[in-house]
């Protein structure tokens, strides 16, 4: 049996996706066109901290989160009419995330190259 590596699948992933930097981002959240949403783990979050104004939503849960005809919708969680903008620590899983979004039909989605190291990094405040 052959499997594709992790590697692969984001490798895969990011020929497909759109990916933003920091400074991007930053820009984005001023102007008020985008979610920004943190999908590290939880302990992840109280470990390192957060973004100031970014959406949590744990990976392990995204699909289920934003899809209206699961029992786990959020409804009004997020603006539907804004970019989402998604990040993880380093930038691989949420390029699979976005991934997986675009599978489920969503148009307007990227992530952060860098994840939170790169956000840590620039002009975002961390809580």
């Amino acid at each position: 049996m052959s499997i594709k590596s992790s590697q692969t699948l984001v490798a895969e992933a990011l020929k497909e996706i759109k990916t933003i930097d920091a400074d991007q981002a930053f820009k984005m959240v001023e102007e008020k066109k985008c979610n920004l949403i943190d999908i590290r783990d939880v302990r992840e979050l109280e470990r390192e901290g957060r973004v100031d104004g970014s959406n949590h939503i744990p990976r392990g849960m995204l699909e289920f989160w934003l899809d209206p005809e699961s029992p786990y919708f959020k409804e009004g969680k997020l603006d539907q009419n804004k970019e989402m903008v998604l990040f993880c620590a380093g930038g691989l899983r949420s390029a699979l995330a976005v991934k997986t979004l675009i599978d489920m039909g969503f148009k307007n989605v990227s992530h952060i190259d860098g994840g939170f190291g790169a956000l840590r990094q620039s002009k975002f405040k961390i809580v």
